[in-house]
Protein backbone atom coordinates (compact mmCIF):
# COMPACT_ATOMS: atom_id res chain seq x y z
CA UNK A 1 0.00 0.00 0.00
CA UNK A 2 1.27 3.25 -0.88
CA UNK A 3 2.42 5.89 1.78
CA UNK A 4 -0.95 8.23 0.51
CA UNK A 5 -3.31 5.97 1.60
CA UNK A 6 -2.04 5.06 5.02
CA UNK A 7 -1.86 8.28 5.95
CA UNK A 8 -5.38 8.42 5.06
CA UNK A 9 -6.14 5.50 6.43
CA UNK A 10 -4.60 6.55 9.74
CA UNK A 11 -6.47 10.00 9.43
CA UNK A 12 -9.85 8.38 9.01
CA UNK A 13 -9.20 6.10 11.96
CA UNK A 14 -8.04 9.55 13.92
CA UNK A 15 -11.82 10.78 13.03
CA UNK A 16 -13.33 7.46 14.29
CA UNK A 17 -10.92 7.74 17.50
CA UNK A 18 -11.67 11.31 18.42
CA UNK A 19 -15.35 10.79 17.86
CA UNK A 20 -15.88 7.32 20.14
CA UNK A 21 -15.99 7.69 23.88
CA UNK A 22 -13.20 6.39 26.27
CA UNK A 23 -12.41 5.07 29.48
CA UNK A 24 -11.46 7.21 32.50
CA UNK A 25 -7.81 5.62 32.91
CA UNK A 26 -4.27 5.99 33.06
CA UNK A 27 -2.94 5.28 29.68
CA UNK A 28 0.77 6.10 30.18
CA UNK A 29 3.42 3.17 31.02
CA UNK A 30 4.44 2.28 34.58
CA UNK A 31 7.05 4.17 34.56
CA UNK A 32 4.80 7.51 33.12
CA UNK A 33 5.71 7.05 29.63
CA UNK A 34 2.80 8.28 26.79
CA UNK A 35 2.11 5.52 24.48
CA UNK A 36 -0.21 6.20 21.59
CA UNK A 37 -3.70 4.19 21.16
CA UNK A 38 -2.53 2.45 17.93
CA UNK A 39 0.68 2.23 16.19
CA UNK A 40 1.31 1.85 12.55
CA UNK A 41 3.91 2.30 9.73
CA UNK A 42 6.68 5.27 10.11
CA UNK A 43 4.99 8.14 8.01
CA UNK A 44 5.82 8.79 4.45
CA UNK A 45 6.73 4.52 4.18
CA UNK A 46 5.08 2.39 1.75
CA UNK A 47 3.80 -1.08 3.46
CA UNK A 48 3.00 -3.46 0.83
CA UNK A 49 -0.11 -5.59 1.65
CA UNK A 50 -1.04 -3.10 4.64
CA UNK A 51 -4.46 -3.42 3.46
CA UNK A 52 -4.61 -6.66 4.86
CA UNK A 53 -3.67 -5.24 8.36
CA UNK A 54 -5.17 -1.75 8.48
CA UNK A 55 -6.01 0.24 11.35
CA UNK A 56 -8.75 -0.96 14.55
CA UNK A 57 -12.33 -0.33 14.00
CA UNK A 58 -12.15 -0.64 9.60
CA UNK A 59 -12.41 -3.21 6.98
CA UNK A 60 -10.92 -6.30 7.52
CA UNK A 61 -10.67 -5.46 10.79
CA UNK A 62 -7.94 -7.41 11.55
CA UNK A 63 -7.04 -5.26 14.28
CA UNK A 64 -10.07 -4.99 15.94
CA UNK A 65 -14.14 -3.82 15.38
CA UNK A 66 -13.13 -0.38 17.56
CA UNK A 67 -10.64 2.72 16.54
CA UNK A 68 -10.24 2.58 20.50
CA UNK A 69 -9.42 -1.13 21.28
CA UNK A 70 -9.55 -1.42 24.70
CA UNK A 71 -9.38 2.18 25.59
CA UNK A 72 -13.11 2.73 24.94
CA UNK A 73 -14.26 -0.26 26.81
CA UNK A 74 -12.74 -3.48 28.36
CA UNK A 75 -13.40 -6.85 27.08
CA UNK A 76 -16.02 -8.21 29.67
CA UNK A 77 -14.76 -10.47 32.57
CA UNK A 78 -17.70 -13.80 31.88
CA UNK A 79 -16.71 -16.59 34.10
CA UNK A 80 -18.62 -19.82 33.01
CA UNK A 81 -20.01 -21.42 36.60
CA UNK A 82 -22.34 -23.87 37.47
CA UNK A 83 -22.91 -26.97 39.56
CA UNK A 84 -25.28 -29.15 42.23
CA UNK A 85 -28.75 -27.42 42.11
CA UNK A 86 -29.75 -24.08 41.00
CA UNK A 87 -29.30 -22.20 44.70
CA UNK A 88 -26.28 -23.41 44.89
CA UNK A 89 -25.00 -21.44 41.55
CA UNK A 90 -27.06 -18.33 42.37
CA UNK A 91 -25.10 -17.96 45.38
CA UNK A 92 -21.73 -18.61 43.19
CA UNK A 93 -23.02 -16.18 40.63
CA UNK A 94 -23.64 -13.30 43.65
CA UNK A 95 -20.23 -13.84 44.73
CA UNK A 96 -18.41 -13.64 41.18
CA UNK A 97 -21.26 -10.14 40.23
CA UNK A 98 -19.49 -9.31 43.78
CA UNK A 99 -15.93 -9.71 43.13
CA UNK A 100 -15.90 -7.88 39.69
CA UNK A 101 -17.46 -10.03 37.24
CA UNK A 102 -19.26 -8.34 34.65
CA UNK A 103 -21.65 -11.22 32.89
CA UNK A 104 -22.86 -14.35 33.52
CA UNK A 105 -22.05 -17.77 31.79
CA UNK A 106 -24.11 -20.90 32.49
CA UNK A 107 -22.95 -24.28 32.84
CA UNK A 108 -25.53 -26.85 32.55
CA UNK A 109 -24.74 -30.49 34.06
CA UNK A 110 -24.74 -33.66 31.61
CA UNK A 111 -28.26 -34.70 31.92
CA UNK A 112 -29.40 -30.66 30.87
CA UNK A 113 -26.89 -31.03 28.00
CA UNK A 114 -28.81 -34.00 26.59
CA UNK A 115 -32.09 -32.59 27.08
CA UNK A 116 -33.21 -35.01 29.81
CA UNK A 117 -34.81 -34.65 33.03
CA UNK A 118 -33.16 -35.45 36.56
CA UNK A 119 -35.22 -38.38 37.40
CA UNK A 120 -34.45 -40.19 34.34
CA UNK A 121 -32.29 -43.81 34.91
CA UNK A 122 -29.68 -41.93 32.27
CA UNK A 123 -28.94 -38.78 34.36
CA UNK A 124 -27.66 -41.29 37.58
CA UNK A 125 -24.68 -39.84 38.95
CA UNK A 126 -24.18 -37.23 36.90
CA UNK A 127 -26.69 -34.52 38.68
CA UNK A 128 -24.74 -31.29 38.85
CA UNK A 129 -21.32 -32.89 38.63
CA UNK A 130 -20.04 -30.53 35.66
CA UNK A 131 -23.14 -28.08 36.01
CA UNK A 132 -25.88 -26.66 37.34
CA UNK A 133 -29.27 -29.17 37.10
CA UNK A 134 -32.32 -27.22 35.43
CA UNK A 135 -35.81 -29.69 34.78
CA UNK A 136 -37.94 -27.01 34.24
CA UNK A 137 -38.58 -22.92 34.64
CA UNK A 138 -38.79 -22.83 38.16
CA UNK A 139 -35.23 -23.97 38.65
CA UNK A 140 -34.34 -20.99 36.31
CA UNK A 141 -36.33 -18.54 38.68
CA UNK A 142 -33.97 -20.22 41.86
CA UNK A 143 -30.76 -19.68 39.75
CA UNK A 144 -31.32 -16.08 38.97
CA UNK A 145 -33.34 -14.98 41.97
CA UNK A 146 -32.02 -11.83 43.07
CA UNK A 147 -30.22 -11.11 39.72
CA UNK A 148 -31.71 -8.53 37.65
CA UNK A 149 -31.99 -10.46 34.25
CA UNK A 150 -32.72 -7.21 32.53
CA UNK A 151 -29.45 -5.59 34.04
CA UNK A 152 -26.98 -8.13 33.75
CA UNK A 153 -25.78 -10.05 30.13
CA UNK A 154 -26.09 -13.69 30.72
CA UNK A 155 -24.61 -16.46 28.11
CA UNK A 156 -25.57 -20.05 28.27
CA UNK A 157 -23.56 -22.83 26.77
CA UNK A 158 -25.74 -25.33 25.47
CA UNK A 159 -26.81 -26.53 21.90
CA UNK A 160 -29.31 -29.76 21.70
CA UNK A 161 -31.80 -28.32 23.81
CA UNK A 162 -30.77 -24.57 23.95
CA UNK A 163 -34.60 -23.38 22.40
CA UNK A 164 -36.17 -25.23 25.29
CA UNK A 165 -33.61 -23.69 27.83
CA UNK A 166 -34.09 -20.58 26.52
CA UNK A 167 -37.81 -20.68 27.00
CA UNK A 168 -36.88 -20.98 30.38
CA UNK A 169 -34.97 -18.19 30.62
CA UNK A 170 -37.25 -16.05 29.22
CA UNK A 171 -40.34 -17.33 31.49
CA UNK A 172 -38.13 -16.48 34.26
CA UNK A 173 -37.37 -13.35 33.14
CA UNK A 174 -41.53 -12.34 32.53
CA UNK A 175 -41.51 -13.71 36.52
CA UNK A 176 -39.18 -11.13 37.25
CA UNK A 177 -41.32 -8.79 35.67
CA UNK A 178 -38.88 -8.10 32.83
CA UNK A 179 -39.92 -7.16 28.99
CA UNK A 180 -38.18 -9.70 27.24
CA UNK A 181 -37.89 -7.42 24.36
CA UNK A 182 -34.43 -5.81 26.19
CA UNK A 183 -32.73 -8.93 27.43
CA UNK A 184 -29.05 -9.16 26.39
CA UNK A 185 -27.05 -12.43 25.82
CA UNK A 186 -25.70 -15.02 24.21
CA UNK A 187 -27.31 -18.65 23.30
CA UNK A 188 -24.70 -20.90 21.95
CA UNK A 189 -27.63 -22.68 19.69
CA UNK A 190 -24.76 -24.38 17.29
CA UNK A 191 -25.81 -27.90 16.35
CA UNK A 192 -23.21 -28.23 13.81
CA UNK A 193 -20.11 -28.06 16.54
CA UNK A 194 -22.30 -30.86 17.89
CA UNK A 195 -21.87 -33.12 15.23
CA UNK A 196 -18.51 -32.31 14.60
CA UNK A 197 -17.32 -32.63 18.01
CA UNK A 198 -18.77 -32.75 21.15
CA UNK A 199 -21.72 -35.29 20.69
CA UNK A 200 -24.48 -34.07 22.32
CA UNK A 201 -27.06 -33.84 20.17
CA UNK A 202 -30.92 -34.62 20.32
CA UNK A 203 -32.29 -35.10 16.99
CA UNK A 204 -31.10 -35.65 13.17
CA UNK A 205 -29.37 -32.38 12.14
CA UNK A 206 -32.50 -31.19 9.96
CA UNK A 207 -34.94 -30.67 12.71
CA UNK A 208 -32.06 -29.04 14.69
CA UNK A 209 -31.22 -26.63 12.30
CA UNK A 210 -35.56 -25.90 12.06
CA UNK A 211 -34.86 -25.14 15.38
CA UNK A 212 -32.38 -22.76 15.02
CA UNK A 213 -34.12 -20.96 12.28
CA UNK A 214 -37.20 -20.24 13.94
CA UNK A 215 -35.22 -19.19 17.27
CA UNK A 216 -33.14 -16.74 14.77
CA UNK A 217 -36.71 -15.44 13.60
CA UNK A 218 -37.98 -15.08 16.45
CA UNK A 219 -35.10 -13.50 18.26
CA UNK A 220 -34.68 -10.73 15.15
CA UNK A 221 -38.76 -9.72 15.73
CA UNK A 222 -38.72 -10.01 19.22
CA UNK A 223 -35.51 -9.57 21.43
CA UNK A 224 -33.48 -7.29 19.23
CA UNK A 225 -30.23 -7.18 21.61
CA UNK A 226 -29.81 -11.25 22.42
CA UNK A 227 -27.68 -13.22 20.38
CA UNK A 228 -29.36 -16.77 19.45
CA UNK A 229 -26.05 -18.08 18.21
CA UNK A 230 -22.51 -18.47 19.47
CA UNK A 231 -20.77 -20.55 17.20
CA UNK A 232 -18.37 -22.87 19.17
CA UNK A 233 -14.80 -23.61 18.20
CA UNK A 234 -14.05 -24.03 22.10
CA UNK A 235 -15.22 -27.98 21.69
CA UNK A 236 -13.42 -28.45 18.39
CA UNK A 237 -10.82 -27.28 19.90
CA UNK A 238 -10.65 -29.64 22.93
CA UNK A 239 -11.48 -32.69 20.69
CA UNK A 240 -8.23 -32.20 19.33
CA UNK A 241 -8.00 -30.13 16.55
CA UNK A 242 -5.35 -28.11 15.46
CA UNK A 243 -5.77 -24.32 15.39
CA UNK A 244 -6.28 -23.59 11.55
CA UNK A 245 -9.16 -26.74 11.87
CA UNK A 246 -10.74 -24.91 14.95
CA UNK A 247 -10.43 -21.83 12.83
CA UNK A 248 -12.21 -23.39 9.45
CA UNK A 249 -14.66 -25.24 10.90
CA UNK A 250 -16.57 -22.81 13.30
CA UNK A 251 -16.22 -19.99 10.71
CA UNK A 252 -17.61 -22.85 7.97
CA UNK A 253 -20.78 -23.43 10.76
CA UNK A 254 -21.04 -19.56 10.68
CA UNK A 255 -21.60 -19.78 7.42
CA UNK A 256 -24.00 -22.51 7.29
CA UNK A 257 -26.33 -20.24 9.87
CA UNK A 258 -25.65 -17.11 7.87
CA UNK A 259 -27.41 -19.32 4.70
CA UNK A 260 -30.16 -20.84 7.38
CA UNK A 261 -30.99 -17.22 8.10
CA UNK A 262 -30.91 -15.96 4.42
CA UNK A 263 -33.39 -19.38 3.59
CA UNK A 264 -35.68 -18.14 6.30
CA UNK A 265 -35.89 -14.60 4.42
CA UNK A 266 -34.00 -12.57 6.87
CA UNK A 267 -32.06 -9.46 5.79
CA UNK A 268 -28.29 -10.44 6.75
CA UNK A 269 -27.39 -6.66 7.66
CA UNK A 270 -30.02 -7.30 10.78
CA UNK A 271 -29.46 -11.28 11.89
CA UNK A 272 -25.29 -11.47 11.55
CA UNK A 273 -24.79 -8.92 14.09
CA UNK A 274 -26.91 -11.72 16.71
CA UNK A 275 -24.11 -13.95 15.56
CA UNK A 276 -21.25 -14.61 17.79
CA UNK A 277 -18.68 -16.88 18.58
CA UNK A 278 -16.79 -18.75 20.96
CA UNK A 279 -13.46 -19.66 20.62
CA UNK A 280 -10.39 -21.76 22.50
CA UNK A 281 -7.12 -20.15 23.79
CA UNK A 282 -4.70 -22.60 23.90
CA UNK A 283 -1.13 -22.25 25.11
CA UNK A 284 0.56 -21.82 21.74
CA UNK A 285 0.82 -17.71 22.59
CA UNK A 286 1.37 -16.59 19.33
CA UNK A 287 -0.58 -19.16 16.81
CA UNK A 288 -3.46 -18.30 19.14
CA UNK A 289 -3.45 -14.20 18.53
CA UNK A 290 -2.41 -15.24 15.08
CA UNK A 291 -5.59 -17.36 14.84
CA UNK A 292 -8.08 -14.71 16.29
CA UNK A 293 -6.85 -12.03 14.06
CA UNK A 294 -7.02 -14.19 10.77
CA UNK A 295 -10.82 -14.73 12.01
CA UNK A 296 -11.83 -11.15 12.38
CA UNK A 297 -10.59 -10.69 8.04
CA UNK A 298 -12.15 -14.07 7.04
CA UNK A 299 -15.28 -13.14 8.57
CA UNK A 300 -15.67 -9.51 7.36
CA UNK A 301 -14.48 -10.85 3.79
CA UNK A 302 -17.11 -13.71 3.29
CA UNK A 303 -19.90 -11.76 4.77
CA UNK A 304 -19.29 -8.76 2.21
CA UNK A 305 -18.18 -10.71 -0.78
CA UNK A 306 -20.09 -14.06 -0.48
CA UNK A 307 -23.19 -13.68 1.61
CA UNK A 308 -23.75 -9.88 0.28
CA UNK A 309 -23.44 -7.60 3.67
CA UNK A 310 -23.45 -4.45 3.44
CA UNK A 311 -23.86 -2.59 7.17
CA UNK A 312 -20.36 -2.45 9.29
CA UNK A 313 -22.23 -4.32 12.26
CA UNK A 314 -22.73 -7.60 10.15
CA UNK A 315 -19.15 -7.65 9.22
CA UNK A 316 -17.63 -8.05 12.28
CA UNK A 317 -16.94 -11.52 14.26
CA UNK A 318 -17.28 -11.07 18.20
CA UNK A 319 -16.13 -13.27 20.43
CA UNK A 320 -15.80 -15.18 23.03
CA UNK A 321 -12.95 -16.55 24.72
CA UNK A 322 -12.03 -19.32 27.35
CA UNK A 323 -8.52 -20.58 28.32
CA UNK A 324 -8.01 -24.27 27.19
CA UNK A 325 -9.51 -26.27 29.62
CA UNK A 326 -7.06 -29.43 27.46
CA UNK A 327 -4.26 -27.97 28.56
CA UNK A 328 -4.85 -28.22 31.98
CA UNK A 329 -2.65 -30.80 33.83
CA UNK A 330 -3.76 -33.35 36.99
CA UNK A 331 0.26 -33.11 37.49
CA UNK A 332 1.35 -30.27 39.24
CA UNK A 333 -1.86 -28.42 38.87
CA UNK A 334 -0.55 -25.14 40.43
CA UNK A 335 1.46 -24.74 37.10
CA UNK A 336 -2.26 -24.89 35.14
CA UNK A 337 -2.42 -20.51 36.53
CA UNK A 338 0.48 -19.49 34.75
CA UNK A 339 -0.77 -21.71 31.75
CA UNK A 340 -4.06 -19.81 31.51
CA UNK A 341 -2.82 -16.21 32.64
CA UNK A 342 -0.63 -17.19 29.36
CA UNK A 343 -3.47 -18.23 27.39
CA UNK A 344 -5.63 -15.12 28.61
CA UNK A 345 -3.06 -12.59 27.59
CA UNK A 346 -3.24 -14.26 24.13
CA UNK A 347 -6.56 -13.81 23.83
CA UNK A 348 -6.80 -10.16 25.25
CA UNK A 349 -3.67 -9.89 22.08
CA UNK A 350 -5.72 -11.25 19.66
CA UNK A 351 -8.80 -8.84 20.75
CA UNK A 352 -11.31 -11.20 22.52
CA UNK A 353 -14.36 -9.34 23.27
CA UNK A 354 -15.19 -11.30 26.36
CA UNK A 355 -13.48 -13.90 28.51
CA UNK A 356 -13.91 -16.76 30.63
CA UNK A 357 -10.41 -18.24 32.27
CA UNK A 358 -10.14 -21.58 34.04
CA UNK A 359 -9.28 -22.75 37.01
CA UNK A 360 -6.40 -24.27 38.28
CA UNK A 361 -8.29 -27.89 39.64
CA UNK A 362 -10.82 -27.91 36.53
CA UNK A 363 -8.65 -30.79 35.68
CA UNK A 364 -9.48 -32.58 38.73
CA UNK A 365 -13.40 -31.59 39.75
CA UNK A 366 -15.56 -28.18 39.50
CA UNK A 367 -13.89 -25.24 40.75
CA UNK A 368 -13.48 -24.00 44.65
CA UNK A 369 -14.76 -20.78 45.26
CA UNK A 370 -10.70 -20.28 46.13
CA UNK A 371 -10.10 -21.40 42.92
CA UNK A 372 -12.75 -19.60 41.13
CA UNK A 373 -11.60 -16.12 42.51
CA UNK A 374 -7.71 -16.96 41.35
CA UNK A 375 -9.36 -17.74 37.89
CA UNK A 376 -11.34 -14.12 38.09
CA UNK A 377 -8.43 -12.26 39.50
CA UNK A 378 -5.61 -13.39 36.72
CA UNK A 379 -8.15 -11.59 34.28
CA UNK A 380 -8.14 -8.48 36.72
CA UNK A 381 -4.35 -8.69 37.02
CA UNK A 382 -3.99 -8.22 33.27
CA UNK A 383 -6.78 -5.65 32.98
CA UNK A 384 -5.42 -3.64 35.36
CA UNK A 385 -1.68 -3.82 35.87
CA UNK A 386 -0.01 -4.89 32.40
CA UNK A 387 -0.92 -2.37 30.21
CA UNK A 388 -2.92 -4.29 27.53
CA UNK A 389 -5.96 -2.35 27.44
CA UNK A 390 -3.52 0.81 26.59
CA UNK A 391 -2.97 -0.12 22.59
CA UNK A 392 -5.18 -1.30 20.00
CA UNK A 393 -3.46 -4.15 18.76
CA UNK A 394 0.32 -3.93 19.67
CA UNK A 395 1.24 -6.85 18.23
CA UNK A 396 -0.25 -5.44 14.58
CA UNK A 397 2.72 -5.52 12.06
CA UNK A 398 4.76 -7.85 13.96
CA UNK A 399 6.78 -9.52 11.04
CA UNK A 400 6.10 -13.07 13.07
CA UNK A 401 2.37 -12.11 13.83
CA UNK A 402 1.08 -11.07 10.41
CA UNK A 403 3.10 -14.03 8.51
CA UNK A 404 1.53 -16.53 10.76
CA UNK A 405 -1.98 -14.73 10.60
CA UNK A 406 -1.62 -14.90 6.92
CA UNK A 407 -0.93 -18.88 7.36
CA UNK A 408 -3.59 -19.72 9.60
CA UNK A 409 -5.87 -17.79 6.92
CA UNK A 410 -4.69 -19.89 4.00
CA UNK A 411 -4.61 -23.19 5.53
CA UNK A 412 -8.78 -22.46 6.82
CA UNK A 413 -9.27 -21.18 3.14
CA UNK A 414 -8.06 -24.32 1.75
CA UNK A 415 -10.38 -26.37 4.50
CA UNK A 416 -13.57 -23.98 3.38
CA UNK A 417 -12.53 -25.66 -0.21
CA UNK A 418 -12.39 -28.75 0.88
CA UNK A 419 -15.43 -28.26 2.80
CA UNK A 420 -17.70 -26.77 -0.33
CA UNK A 421 -16.47 -29.75 -2.91
CA UNK A 422 -17.72 -32.08 -0.31
CA UNK A 423 -21.44 -31.05 -1.32
CA UNK A 424 -20.41 -32.02 -4.80
CA UNK A 425 -23.65 -31.40 -6.93
CA UNK A 426 -25.87 -32.21 -3.99
CA UNK A 427 -27.91 -28.98 -3.62
CA UNK A 428 -29.35 -28.16 0.13
CA UNK A 429 -32.07 -25.58 0.22
CA UNK A 430 -30.37 -23.61 2.86
CA UNK A 431 -26.86 -23.64 0.98
CA UNK A 432 -24.14 -25.10 -0.30
CA UNK A 433 -21.86 -24.57 2.84
CA UNK A 434 -25.25 -26.31 4.64
CA UNK A 435 -24.69 -29.00 2.08
CA UNK A 436 -20.67 -29.92 2.55
CA UNK A 437 -21.02 -29.38 6.47
CA UNK A 438 -23.98 -31.91 6.46
CA UNK A 439 -21.88 -34.17 4.32
CA UNK A 440 -19.04 -34.13 6.00
CA UNK A 441 -21.08 -35.07 9.38
CA UNK A 442 -22.90 -38.08 7.43
CA UNK A 443 -19.31 -39.33 6.30
CA UNK A 444 -17.80 -38.60 9.42
CA UNK A 445 -14.97 -36.99 7.42
CA UNK A 446 -14.90 -33.90 11.01
CA UNK A 447 -14.56 -37.07 12.76
CA UNK A 448 -11.87 -38.36 11.37
CA UNK A 449 -9.49 -34.98 11.13
CA UNK A 450 -9.80 -33.99 14.31
CA UNK A 451 -8.63 -37.33 15.99
CA UNK A 452 -5.73 -37.61 13.10
CA UNK A 453 -4.66 -34.12 14.47
CA UNK A 454 -5.17 -35.62 18.18
CA UNK A 455 -3.38 -38.54 17.32
CA UNK A 456 -0.24 -36.45 15.63
CA UNK A 457 0.07 -34.43 18.70
CA UNK A 458 0.01 -37.23 21.68
CA UNK A 459 2.48 -39.60 19.38
CA UNK A 460 4.63 -35.86 19.48
CA UNK A 461 4.12 -36.08 23.39
CA UNK A 462 5.20 -39.58 23.58
CA UNK A 463 8.68 -38.87 21.48
CA UNK A 464 9.27 -36.00 24.00
CA UNK A 465 9.00 -33.88 20.86
CA UNK A 466 6.45 -31.81 22.79
CA UNK A 467 6.74 -30.48 26.33
CA UNK A 468 4.51 -30.33 28.91
CA UNK A 469 5.70 -29.23 32.01
CA UNK A 470 4.79 -32.02 35.44
CA UNK A 471 4.21 -34.26 32.91
CA UNK A 472 6.84 -35.78 30.46
CA UNK A 473 9.18 -32.89 31.46
CA UNK A 474 10.49 -31.47 34.92
CA UNK A 475 8.12 -33.85 36.87
CA UNK A 476 9.41 -33.37 40.03
CA UNK A 477 7.21 -31.64 42.62
CA UNK A 478 6.89 -30.41 45.85
CA UNK A 479 3.13 -29.76 44.94
CA UNK A 480 0.87 -31.51 47.17
CA UNK A 481 -2.79 -32.83 46.62
CA UNK A 482 -5.22 -30.38 46.02
CA UNK A 483 -8.83 -29.63 47.87
CA UNK A 484 -11.17 -30.37 45.43
CA UNK A 485 -15.23 -29.35 44.86
CA UNK A 486 -17.55 -32.80 45.70
CA UNK A 487 -20.87 -32.49 44.56
CA UNK A 488 -22.77 -34.61 47.37
CA UNK A 489 -25.01 -37.09 46.38
CA UNK A 490 -27.49 -35.23 48.32
CA UNK A 491 -27.83 -32.61 45.48
CA UNK A 492 -29.38 -35.81 43.58
CA UNK A 493 -31.83 -36.88 45.56
CA UNK A 494 -33.36 -33.22 46.45
CA UNK A 495 -33.66 -32.20 43.19
CA UNK A 496 -35.66 -35.59 42.07
CA UNK A 497 -37.60 -35.17 45.38
CA UNK A 498 -38.24 -31.23 44.46
CA UNK A 499 -38.70 -32.19 40.48
CA UNK A 500 -41.24 -35.19 41.72
CA UNK A 501 -43.31 -32.08 44.13
CA UNK A 502 -43.21 -30.33 41.47
CA UNK A 503 -44.98 -32.59 38.73
CA UNK A 504 -47.78 -33.48 41.96
CA UNK A 505 -48.64 -29.94 42.43
CA UNK A 506 -48.43 -28.09 38.54
CA UNK A 507 -51.58 -28.18 36.04
CA UNK A 508 -51.23 -31.42 34.77
CA UNK A 509 -54.14 -30.84 32.02
CA UNK A 510 -52.32 -27.19 31.08
CA UNK A 511 -49.07 -29.32 30.47
CA UNK A 512 -50.05 -31.66 28.14
CA UNK A 513 -52.28 -29.62 26.26
CA UNK A 514 -49.07 -26.99 25.77
CA UNK A 515 -46.86 -30.43 24.56
CA UNK A 516 -49.71 -31.39 21.89
CA UNK A 517 -49.73 -28.20 20.67
CA UNK A 518 -46.20 -28.22 20.72
CA UNK A 519 -46.04 -30.94 18.49
CA UNK A 520 -48.46 -30.00 16.81
CA UNK A 521 -46.61 -26.80 15.09
CA UNK A 522 -43.81 -29.17 15.03
CA UNK A 523 -45.47 -30.85 12.12
CA UNK A 524 -46.31 -27.29 10.34
CA UNK A 525 -44.01 -24.47 9.11
CA UNK A 526 -45.23 -22.70 12.08
CA UNK A 527 -42.52 -20.92 14.32
CA UNK A 528 -42.32 -23.49 17.26
CA UNK A 529 -40.40 -20.82 20.07
CA UNK A 530 -44.11 -19.16 21.08
CA UNK A 531 -45.65 -23.07 21.30
CA UNK A 532 -42.35 -24.17 23.42
CA UNK A 533 -42.80 -20.84 25.67
CA UNK A 534 -46.19 -21.90 26.31
CA UNK A 535 -44.41 -25.23 27.28
CA UNK A 536 -42.30 -23.86 30.11
CA UNK A 537 -45.07 -21.72 31.57
CA UNK A 538 -47.11 -24.03 32.25
CA UNK A 539 -44.10 -25.83 33.83
CA UNK A 540 -43.16 -28.82 31.39
CA UNK A 541 -40.30 -30.10 32.04
CA UNK A 542 -37.14 -30.52 30.05
CA UNK A 543 -37.42 -34.19 29.30
CA UNK A 544 -40.97 -34.05 28.73
CA UNK A 545 -40.79 -31.02 25.49
CA UNK A 546 -37.35 -33.47 23.99
CA UNK A 547 -39.00 -36.65 24.81
CA UNK A 548 -42.15 -34.95 22.81
CA UNK A 549 -39.86 -33.91 20.04
CA UNK A 550 -37.67 -37.00 20.04
CA UNK A 551 -41.21 -39.08 19.32
CA UNK A 552 -41.89 -36.59 16.39
CA UNK A 553 -38.52 -36.14 14.75
CA UNK A 554 -36.89 -39.59 15.62
CA UNK A 555 -33.05 -39.62 16.90
CA UNK A 556 -29.65 -39.40 15.92
CA UNK A 557 -26.52 -42.25 15.59
CA UNK A 558 -23.38 -40.89 14.25
CA UNK A 559 -21.60 -42.79 11.23
CA UNK A 560 -18.89 -45.36 12.76
CA UNK A 561 -15.52 -44.06 11.15
CA UNK A 562 -12.93 -46.32 12.76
Amino acid sequence: MHADEIAAGRARWQARFDAAGKREADFTTLSGATVEPVYGPPEGVDYPGFERIGWPGEYPYTRGLYPTGYRGRTWTIRQFSGFGNAQQTNQRYQLLLRAGGGGLSVAFDMPTLMGRDSDEPQSLGEIGHCGVAIDSAADMDILFDGIDLGAVTTSMTISGPAVPIFCMYLVAAERQGIDISILDGTLQTDIFKEYIAQKEWLFPPEPHLRLIGDLMEFCDSRIPRYKPLSVSGYHIREAGSTAAQELAYTLADGFGYVELGLSRGLDVNRFAPGLSFFFDSHVDFFEEIAKFRAARRIWARWLREVYGATDERALWLRFHTQTAGVSLTAQQPVNNVVRTATEALAAVLGGTNSLHTNALDETLALPTDESAEIALRTQQVLMEETGVTNVADPLGGSWYVEALTDQIEAEAEAIFARIMSMAGKRKHPIGQMTAGILRGIEDGWFMAEIAEAAFTYQHALEKGDKKIVGVNCHTETVTKELAILRISHEVEREQKRVLAQRRATRDQAAVDAALARMVEVAGTDQNMVPAMLDAARAEATLGEICGALKAEWGSYREPARF
